[in-house]
């Protein structure tokens, strides 16, 4: 096989591509977050206490993390932008489910359905921009659909919050049905028109994975994993992925909470304070082109590893709540300096078995923040917030000086 050349430039129908997986994956985290401010009118209108509404976040999140581990070998074999597409289609009958829904379990099961759609539009959308992306502008085309993730996290949060309150509840889960069923249409599309086109061309497979099938057979996915968990810079990654989640994602549950005891803040004043953390990682994603190529990996995790354990000390232990501010919007913005070079390092580990290796990724990560969510909730009482946040941002700290070691000894080996 032969390589994308390190110079090639993006076609136009490829930049298009990188444009509607961008509004898939912005889809993925607004169906994600979309119920988090509707909990008390789902309460409300089904007679149920809080916490039993709030099962259609917690099964969501559950099912979306478990099947992350299945779209990759699906995406390795039968193409990722195929099951992106059919994925996002699936998404809007599922949204269509939740708007008809008569009952919380139905609007449950409902939720389920799109869990198992959406968990495929970030991690196949990484990989196969890891497939057609030449690798010195790799970071940068991932920066592009890092920012409609992000964009999802707040825009789910706003819309499921106004439309709820304006129109009612159903009518949030309808905006959700005509964002999915526009853009999986737009994929369809899209994928048409990449059936017909000529191949392009791809990476080799790597040699693990080329020893495993010599003769053009993939192995199945059990062996594909073991291959990448075993290997020195996958573990390294992975390992990565895990503290990050649990540090990061983690920890984060809790700045709101913190606030509101420590500060005396309102819930909904703390909330938008933190909320302030997606759009730094918005303003990443703005000038992530010019910076990856200023700074390089190296420095952008190190830097931003830094940046979130200075912000978080600030957040934890300020005696007045306007520090806060521009300490979540700047722990927002190193946060994804560090995660969109985790994002890239992520789909270089096995360019042989991409989507398994990018599912791997994702499900450390997910893995990582549950732990870090029960792991946080349960220090609270022994050492209080303010304790807990600071020290999720110090570990932090600590893991962009360790990962921009760990790139850099890379590096000296390869040039070696």
């Amino acid at each position: 096989m032969t390589t994308i050349p390190a110079s090639a430039p993006l076609s136009a129908a490829t930049r298009r591509s990188i444009v509607l997986l961008s509004l898939a994956t912005f889809a993925s985290m607004a169906a994600q977050r979309i119920c988090d401010a509707m909990l008390p009118e789902l309460a409300r209108v089904f007679a149920v206490s809080l916490g039993q509404a709030a099962l259609v976040v917690s099964v969501f999140a559950v099912t979306y993390g478990v099947a992350q581990l299945f779209y990759g070998p699906l995406g390795d074999r039968f193409g990722k932008f195929r099951i992106v597409t059919f994925a996002t289609l699936g998404c809007c009958v599922g949204s269509v489910a939740a708007t008809l829904a008569t009952s919380l379990d139905m609007l449950v099961w409902a939720r389920l359905l799109m869990a198992l759609g959406a968990a495929a539009l970030i991690p196949l959308t990484m990989a196969w921009v890891g497939d057609t992306v030449p690798s010195d502008q790799l970071q940068e085309m991932l920066t592009r659909t890092g920012l409609g993730s992000t964009l999802g996290i707040v825009g789910g949060q706003l819309a499921g919050g106004l439309l709820t309150d304006a129109l009612g509840w159903r009518w949030a889960f309808a905006f959700l049905t005509l964002l999915f069923g526009v853009v999986g249409l737009l994929l369809w599309g899209d994928w048409r028109r990449q059936q017909a086109a000529p191949a392009e061309p791809v990476e080799p497979v790597e040699p693990a994975l080329a020893a495993a099938a010599p003769q053009g057979e993939r192995p199945g996915f059990v062996k594909q994993a073991l291959l990448i968990i075993t290997g020195p810079w996958s573990r390294v990654v992975l390992l990565m992925a895990l503290v990050e989640g649990a540090v990061g994602f983690g920890v984060l549950a809790i700045w709101a909470s913190h606030l509101h005891r420590s500060l005396g803040l309102s819930l909904s004043l703390a909330g938008a304070i933190v909320a302030l953390f997606g759009l730094g990682g918005v303003m990443y994603m703005a000038v992530g082109r010019h910076m990856i190529h200023r700074f390089g990996q190296q420095k952008l995790v190190l830097l931003g590893g830094l940046l979130v354990g200075l912000c978080a000390l600030v957040l934890a232990f300020t005696p007045h709540w306007l520090p806060a501010v521009p300490a979540s919007l700047l722990a927002g913005f190193g946060f994804f300096m560090f995660h969109n070079t985790m994002q890239a390092n992520a789909t270089q580990m096995a360019p042989g078995a991409r989507g398994t290796a990018v599912s791997l990724f994702a499900s450390s990560l997910f893995l990582g923040q549950s732990v870090g969510v029960v792991v946080a909730a349960s220090l609270i009482a022994q050492i209080g917030t303010g304790a807990v946040v600071a020290l999720g941002g110090a570990v932090m700290a600590v893991e962009g000086v360790f990962f921009a070691w760990a790139l850099r000894r890379r590096d000296a080996r390869r040039a070696g």
